[in-house]
Protein backbone atom coordinates (compact mmCIF):
# COMPACT_ATOMS: atom_id res chain seq x y z
CA UNK A 1 0.00 0.00 0.00
CA UNK A 2 1.51 3.75 -1.12
CA UNK A 3 1.00 5.85 2.37
CA UNK A 4 3.75 8.38 1.38
CA UNK A 5 2.11 11.26 3.14
CA UNK A 6 1.15 14.33 0.20
CA UNK A 7 2.55 17.10 0.82
CA UNK A 8 2.56 20.67 -1.38
CA UNK A 9 5.46 20.13 -3.90
CA UNK A 10 4.94 15.84 -4.01
CA UNK A 11 4.42 15.26 -7.62
CA UNK A 12 0.93 14.75 -8.30
CA UNK A 13 0.28 10.55 -10.24
CA UNK A 14 -2.53 9.87 -12.77
CA UNK A 15 -4.08 6.39 -12.73
CA UNK A 16 -2.59 5.11 -14.72
CA UNK A 17 0.98 6.55 -13.19
CA UNK A 18 0.20 5.41 -9.76
CA UNK A 19 -0.48 2.20 -10.91
CA UNK A 20 3.23 1.66 -12.57
CA UNK A 21 4.57 3.27 -9.39
CA UNK A 22 2.61 0.65 -7.00
CA UNK A 23 3.89 -2.45 -9.56
CA UNK A 24 7.15 -0.86 -8.83
CA UNK A 25 6.57 -0.99 -5.22
CA UNK A 26 5.15 -3.99 -4.83
CA UNK A 27 7.76 -5.89 -7.58
CA UNK A 28 10.43 -4.36 -5.16
CA UNK A 29 8.80 -6.07 -1.92
CA UNK A 30 8.22 -9.12 -3.79
CA UNK A 31 11.70 -9.57 -4.54
CA UNK A 32 12.66 -8.12 -0.71
CA UNK A 33 10.78 -10.48 1.28
CA UNK A 34 10.34 -13.29 -1.48
CA UNK A 35 13.14 -13.67 -3.50
CA UNK A 36 15.95 -12.47 -1.78
CA UNK A 37 15.88 -15.08 1.28
CA UNK A 38 16.60 -17.69 -1.65
CA UNK A 39 19.64 -16.29 -2.19
CA UNK A 40 20.51 -17.04 1.00
CA UNK A 41 19.40 -20.66 1.10
CA UNK A 42 20.87 -21.04 -2.62
CA UNK A 43 24.26 -20.30 -1.18
CA UNK A 44 23.95 -22.66 1.80
CA UNK A 45 22.80 -25.88 -0.30
CA UNK A 46 24.55 -25.01 -3.33
CA UNK A 47 27.48 -22.03 -3.27
CA UNK A 48 28.70 -22.63 -0.32
CA UNK A 49 29.21 -26.77 -0.82
CA UNK A 50 30.20 -26.17 -3.83
CA UNK A 51 33.09 -23.74 -2.88
CA UNK A 52 34.24 -25.62 -0.53
CA UNK A 53 34.70 -28.59 -2.98
CA UNK A 54 37.29 -26.64 -5.02
CA UNK A 55 39.01 -24.58 -2.29
CA UNK A 56 38.64 -26.70 0.85
CA UNK A 57 37.03 -24.17 3.18
CA UNK A 58 35.01 -21.39 2.93
CA UNK A 59 34.80 -18.25 1.34
CA UNK A 60 37.36 -16.11 3.42
CA UNK A 61 35.32 -12.49 2.62
CA UNK A 62 32.36 -11.18 1.03
CA UNK A 63 34.94 -10.73 -1.94
CA UNK A 64 34.74 -14.48 -2.51
CA UNK A 65 31.50 -15.16 -1.74
CA UNK A 66 30.46 -12.46 -4.36
CA UNK A 67 32.35 -13.90 -7.24
CA UNK A 68 30.95 -17.57 -6.87
CA UNK A 69 27.16 -16.06 -6.14
CA UNK A 70 27.96 -14.16 -9.14
CA UNK A 71 28.01 -17.29 -11.14
CA UNK A 72 24.43 -19.15 -9.77
CA UNK A 73 21.53 -18.80 -11.92
CA UNK A 74 19.22 -18.04 -9.07
CA UNK A 75 21.43 -15.00 -7.77
CA UNK A 76 21.68 -13.65 -11.28
CA UNK A 77 18.09 -13.71 -11.74
CA UNK A 78 17.60 -11.74 -8.75
CA UNK A 79 19.90 -9.38 -9.61
CA UNK A 80 18.11 -8.63 -13.11
CA UNK A 81 14.86 -8.32 -11.78
CA UNK A 82 16.21 -5.99 -9.02
CA UNK A 83 18.06 -4.17 -11.46
CA UNK A 84 15.26 -3.87 -14.18
CA UNK A 85 12.80 -2.71 -10.92
CA UNK A 86 14.85 0.53 -10.02
CA UNK A 87 15.50 1.62 -14.10
CA UNK A 88 11.42 1.33 -13.64
CA UNK A 89 11.29 3.03 -11.02
CA UNK A 90 12.34 6.19 -12.55
CA UNK A 91 10.91 5.74 -15.68
CA UNK A 92 7.40 5.42 -13.88
CA UNK A 93 8.10 8.67 -11.68
CA UNK A 94 9.69 10.52 -14.22
CA UNK A 95 6.60 11.08 -16.77
CA UNK A 96 4.75 12.82 -13.55
CA UNK A 97 7.63 14.83 -13.10
CA UNK A 98 7.77 16.07 -16.68
CA UNK A 99 3.96 16.32 -17.48
CA UNK A 100 3.68 18.71 -13.70
CA UNK A 101 6.97 20.31 -13.93
CA UNK A 102 5.59 23.75 -15.21
CA UNK A 103 3.11 23.53 -12.02
CA UNK A 104 5.92 22.30 -9.74
CA UNK A 105 8.04 25.48 -10.64
CA UNK A 106 5.03 27.67 -9.77
CA UNK A 107 4.61 25.94 -6.45
CA UNK A 108 7.86 26.35 -5.61
CA UNK A 109 7.62 29.98 -6.40
CA UNK A 110 4.33 30.85 -3.91
CA UNK A 111 5.84 29.48 -1.50
CA UNK A 112 9.59 31.26 -1.56
CA UNK A 113 7.16 34.55 -1.56
CA UNK A 114 5.20 33.37 1.60
CA UNK A 115 7.10 31.46 3.55
CA UNK A 116 10.30 32.04 5.25
CA UNK A 117 13.85 29.83 4.36
CA UNK A 118 16.60 30.85 1.95
CA UNK A 119 18.46 29.02 -1.57
CA UNK A 120 21.89 30.05 -2.70
CA UNK A 121 22.84 28.67 -6.10
CA UNK A 122 26.49 29.71 -7.82
CA UNK A 123 26.67 30.49 -11.16
CA UNK A 124 30.54 29.11 -11.17
CA UNK A 125 29.52 25.76 -9.39
CA UNK A 126 31.88 22.73 -11.10
CA UNK A 127 30.17 19.31 -10.02
CA UNK A 128 33.00 16.82 -8.30
CA UNK A 129 34.30 13.93 -10.66
CA UNK A 130 32.05 11.23 -8.62
CA UNK A 131 28.79 13.14 -9.54
CA UNK A 132 30.26 13.20 -13.25
CA UNK A 133 31.46 9.64 -13.72
CA UNK A 134 28.00 8.07 -12.91
CA UNK A 135 24.46 8.37 -12.51
CA UNK A 136 24.28 7.54 -9.02
CA UNK A 137 21.50 4.90 -8.42
CA UNK A 138 20.69 5.13 -11.53
CA UNK A 139 18.77 8.43 -11.42
CA UNK A 140 18.81 9.50 -15.23
CA UNK A 141 20.87 12.49 -15.84
CA UNK A 142 22.31 11.89 -12.03
CA UNK A 143 21.36 13.94 -8.86
CA UNK A 144 22.68 16.71 -10.12
CA UNK A 145 20.66 17.09 -13.80
CA UNK A 146 19.59 20.59 -13.93
CA UNK A 147 17.79 22.32 -16.86
CA UNK A 148 18.09 26.00 -15.92
CA UNK A 149 17.96 28.67 -13.22
CA UNK A 150 14.05 27.31 -12.03
CA UNK A 151 14.32 23.84 -12.55
CA UNK A 152 13.79 21.79 -9.77
CA UNK A 153 12.84 17.94 -11.66
CA UNK A 154 16.07 16.06 -9.59
CA UNK A 155 14.61 17.03 -6.63
CA UNK A 156 11.10 15.72 -7.42
CA UNK A 157 12.04 12.88 -8.98
CA UNK A 158 14.33 11.84 -6.64
CA UNK A 159 11.55 12.54 -3.20
CA UNK A 160 8.86 10.17 -5.14
CA UNK A 161 10.96 7.47 -6.39
CA UNK A 162 12.88 6.98 -2.87
CA UNK A 163 9.76 6.37 -0.91
CA UNK A 164 9.75 3.65 -3.44
CA UNK A 165 12.97 2.69 -3.71
CA UNK A 166 13.08 2.07 0.01
CA UNK A 167 9.26 0.34 0.02
CA UNK A 168 8.11 2.98 2.40
CA UNK A 169 10.60 1.72 4.76
CA UNK A 170 12.59 5.57 5.68
CA UNK A 171 8.61 6.43 6.10
CA UNK A 172 5.74 8.58 5.36
CA UNK A 173 8.35 11.20 4.76
CA UNK A 174 11.63 9.68 4.00
CA UNK A 175 12.96 10.81 6.99
CA UNK A 176 13.97 8.10 9.52
CA UNK A 177 17.62 8.50 8.67
CA UNK A 178 17.36 12.40 10.10
CA UNK A 179 15.30 10.93 12.98
CA UNK A 180 17.76 8.58 13.93
CA UNK A 181 20.50 10.45 13.92
CA UNK A 182 18.47 12.88 15.97
CA UNK A 183 17.74 10.16 18.95
CA UNK A 184 21.67 9.47 18.71
CA UNK A 185 22.47 13.09 19.03
CA UNK A 186 19.80 13.42 21.96
CA UNK A 187 21.01 10.16 23.99
CA UNK A 188 24.68 10.56 23.49
CA UNK A 189 24.46 14.96 24.32
CA UNK A 190 22.00 15.13 26.38
CA UNK A 191 22.95 18.88 27.79
CA UNK A 192 24.23 20.15 24.52
CA UNK A 193 21.58 22.28 22.23
CA UNK A 194 23.08 23.15 18.96
CA UNK A 195 22.27 26.82 17.85
CA UNK A 196 23.88 26.32 13.97
CA UNK A 197 23.44 22.88 12.22
CA UNK A 198 24.94 21.74 9.32
CA UNK A 199 23.38 18.59 7.11
CA UNK A 200 25.99 17.43 4.46
CA UNK A 201 24.99 16.03 1.30
CA UNK A 202 21.17 16.88 2.32
CA UNK A 203 19.43 16.57 -1.27
CA UNK A 204 15.66 17.01 -1.01
CA UNK A 205 16.02 17.70 2.29
CA UNK A 206 14.59 14.75 3.76
CA UNK A 207 17.08 14.06 6.87
CA UNK A 208 17.73 18.29 6.89
CA UNK A 209 13.91 18.96 8.78
CA UNK A 210 14.14 16.72 11.34
CA UNK A 211 16.77 18.92 12.61
CA UNK A 212 14.23 21.34 12.09
CA UNK A 213 12.16 20.42 14.43
CA UNK A 214 14.11 18.58 16.84
CA UNK A 215 15.92 21.87 17.35
CA UNK A 216 13.23 24.73 16.47
CA UNK A 217 16.02 27.39 17.56
CA UNK A 218 18.75 26.43 15.42
CA UNK A 219 19.98 27.58 11.98
CA UNK A 220 19.70 24.90 10.07
CA UNK A 221 21.41 24.77 7.16
CA UNK A 222 21.07 21.74 3.88
CA UNK A 223 24.10 21.76 1.36
CA UNK A 224 24.03 19.42 -1.69
CA UNK A 225 25.85 19.54 -4.80
CA UNK A 226 22.16 19.51 -7.07
CA UNK A 227 20.84 23.06 -8.05
CA UNK A 228 17.39 20.73 -8.46
CA UNK A 229 17.93 19.45 -5.50
CA UNK A 230 18.07 22.57 -3.11
CA UNK A 231 15.66 24.43 -5.02
CA UNK A 232 13.15 21.10 -4.09
CA UNK A 233 14.21 20.95 -0.61
CA UNK A 234 13.59 24.98 0.17
CA UNK A 235 9.70 24.40 -1.31
CA UNK A 236 9.15 21.12 0.33
CA UNK A 237 10.28 22.24 3.62
CA UNK A 238 8.92 25.68 3.14
CA UNK A 239 5.09 23.53 1.81
CA UNK A 240 5.79 21.51 5.50
CA UNK A 241 5.90 24.73 7.28
CA UNK A 242 9.30 24.40 8.29
CA UNK A 243 12.31 26.98 8.09
CA UNK A 244 15.55 25.52 6.98
CA UNK A 245 18.42 26.87 4.17
CA UNK A 246 19.66 25.85 1.55
CA UNK A 247 22.50 25.97 -0.97
CA UNK A 248 24.13 24.13 -3.78
CA UNK A 249 27.90 23.28 -2.71
CA UNK A 250 30.40 20.58 -2.39
CA UNK A 251 31.10 19.52 1.07
CA UNK A 252 34.84 18.81 0.79
CA UNK A 253 34.96 22.67 0.41
CA UNK A 254 32.29 25.14 1.63
CA UNK A 255 31.63 28.83 1.70
CA UNK A 256 30.91 29.05 5.41
CA UNK A 257 33.83 30.58 7.78
CA UNK A 258 35.49 28.83 10.41
CA UNK A 259 33.59 27.43 13.48
CA UNK A 260 30.92 28.56 11.77
CA UNK A 261 28.79 25.37 13.18
CA UNK A 262 27.73 23.62 16.38
CA UNK A 263 27.04 20.43 14.90
CA UNK A 264 27.80 18.95 11.48
CA UNK A 265 25.76 15.84 10.32
CA UNK A 266 25.70 14.14 7.16
CA UNK A 267 23.01 10.61 6.41
CA UNK A 268 24.55 7.68 3.89
CA UNK A 269 26.31 10.71 2.17
CA UNK A 270 30.28 9.58 2.75
CA UNK A 271 30.20 6.50 0.49
CA UNK A 272 28.66 8.28 -2.42
CA UNK A 273 31.85 10.29 -2.44
CA UNK A 274 35.77 9.17 -3.50
CA UNK A 275 38.38 8.07 -1.51
CA UNK A 276 39.87 11.86 -2.09
CA UNK A 277 36.87 13.31 -1.11
CA UNK A 278 36.35 11.51 2.00
CA UNK A 279 39.56 12.95 3.72
CA UNK A 280 38.88 16.35 2.30
CA UNK A 281 35.45 16.19 4.17
CA UNK A 282 36.64 15.35 7.20
CA UNK A 283 38.85 18.35 7.19
CA UNK A 284 36.14 21.04 6.19
CA UNK A 285 33.74 19.33 8.81
CA UNK A 286 36.70 20.06 11.47
CA UNK A 287 37.15 23.43 9.86
CA UNK A 288 33.76 24.47 10.32
CA UNK A 289 32.85 23.01 13.98
CA UNK A 290 33.23 25.63 17.15
CA UNK A 291 34.97 24.63 19.90
CA UNK A 292 32.71 21.85 21.75
CA UNK A 293 31.00 20.97 17.93
CA UNK A 294 29.97 17.92 17.20
CA UNK A 295 30.38 15.73 13.71
CA UNK A 296 27.61 12.65 12.77
CA UNK A 297 28.74 10.87 9.86
CA UNK A 298 25.85 8.13 9.19
CA UNK A 299 26.52 5.86 6.81
CA UNK A 300 25.78 2.16 5.33
CA UNK A 301 27.39 -0.53 7.49
CA UNK A 302 31.00 -1.37 6.79
CA UNK A 303 32.39 -4.96 6.82
CA UNK A 304 34.09 -4.99 10.27
CA UNK A 305 32.41 -7.89 12.43
CA UNK A 306 29.98 -9.13 9.64
CA UNK A 307 29.66 -12.50 8.10
CA UNK A 308 30.96 -12.37 4.94
CA UNK A 309 27.43 -13.71 3.79
CA UNK A 310 25.99 -10.68 5.13
CA UNK A 311 28.34 -8.46 4.23
CA UNK A 312 28.46 -9.53 0.40
CA UNK A 313 24.82 -8.51 0.58
CA UNK A 314 25.35 -5.02 1.65
CA UNK A 315 27.74 -4.67 -1.81
CA UNK A 316 24.82 -5.10 -4.03
CA UNK A 317 24.48 -1.62 -4.92
CA UNK A 318 27.69 -1.02 -5.84
CA UNK A 319 28.03 -3.69 -8.69
CA UNK A 320 24.86 -3.24 -9.46
CA UNK A 321 23.44 0.82 -8.55
CA UNK A 322 26.56 2.53 -9.58
CA UNK A 323 27.20 3.16 -5.81
CA UNK A 324 30.85 3.43 -7.34
CA UNK A 325 32.53 4.04 -4.13
CA UNK A 326 30.81 1.98 -1.49
CA UNK A 327 33.35 -1.23 -1.33
CA UNK A 328 36.07 1.37 -0.79
CA UNK A 329 34.49 3.30 1.42
CA UNK A 330 33.10 0.24 3.71
CA UNK A 331 36.92 -0.74 4.30
CA UNK A 332 37.91 2.49 4.86
CA UNK A 333 38.95 2.91 8.84
CA UNK A 334 36.79 6.11 9.14
CA UNK A 335 38.45 7.00 12.87
CA UNK A 336 41.76 7.22 10.98
CA UNK A 337 40.30 9.39 8.50
CA UNK A 338 38.67 11.98 10.98
CA UNK A 339 41.83 11.87 12.82
CA UNK A 340 43.76 13.16 9.23
CA UNK A 341 41.16 15.62 9.23
CA UNK A 342 42.18 16.98 12.87
CA UNK A 343 39.68 15.60 15.22
CA UNK A 344 41.76 14.06 18.42
CA UNK A 345 41.73 10.03 18.55
CA UNK A 346 40.46 10.25 22.08
CA UNK A 347 37.10 12.24 21.00
CA UNK A 348 36.70 10.20 18.09
CA UNK A 349 34.73 7.34 17.38
CA UNK A 350 32.80 5.22 15.30
CA UNK A 351 29.52 4.02 17.46
CA UNK A 352 26.09 2.85 15.60
CA UNK A 353 22.44 2.97 15.91
CA UNK A 354 19.24 1.40 15.43
CA UNK A 355 17.12 3.01 12.97
CA UNK A 356 14.32 5.43 14.59
CA UNK A 357 11.79 3.24 13.54
CA UNK A 358 13.30 -0.25 14.63
CA UNK A 359 13.94 1.63 18.21
CA UNK A 360 9.83 2.88 18.10
CA UNK A 361 8.88 -0.71 17.76
CA UNK A 362 11.12 -1.96 20.39
CA UNK A 363 9.95 0.45 23.09
CA UNK A 364 6.44 -0.82 21.94
CA UNK A 365 7.37 -4.37 22.67
CA UNK A 366 7.53 -5.22 18.99
CA UNK A 367 10.13 -7.06 17.13
CA UNK A 368 11.25 -5.20 14.09
CA UNK A 369 11.55 -6.98 10.57
CA UNK A 370 15.09 -5.96 10.22
CA UNK A 371 17.83 -4.48 12.66
CA UNK A 372 20.34 -3.21 11.07
CA UNK A 373 22.85 -0.70 12.76
CA UNK A 374 23.86 1.84 11.28
CA UNK A 375 27.90 3.15 11.84
CA UNK A 376 27.92 6.41 13.17
CA UNK A 377 31.69 8.52 12.66
CA UNK A 378 31.59 10.45 15.68
CA UNK A 379 33.66 13.25 16.72
CA UNK A 380 34.05 16.03 19.05
CA UNK A 381 36.04 19.27 18.64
Amino acid sequence: MDTQVRHPMLVPTRHDELSRQQFVHNLRLCLAADVLPGARRVYERRVRPAFRRDHQRDPKDRHEVRKAMDRDPYYRLYCATQRASQEMMWDSVIDSVERENPTLQQRAKDLKTSGKGSVRIPRDFKQPAYHRAADIHLQPGGYHLDHGSNDLASGAIYDRSVFLYAIGGLGDYNDDLGRTLVDYYRAKFPKKTPHRILDMGCAVGHSTLPWVEAFPGAEVHGIDCGAGMVRYALARAQGLGRVAHFSQQNAEKTSFRDGHFDLVVSHIMLHETSRTAFDRIMRETFRLLAPGGVMLHMDLPRDHGMKPYDSFLMDWEAYHNNETFMVVCRDLDWKAAAVRGGFEPARTKVDGSLTHAAMEMIKAGQTPPYAIKFPILVGRK
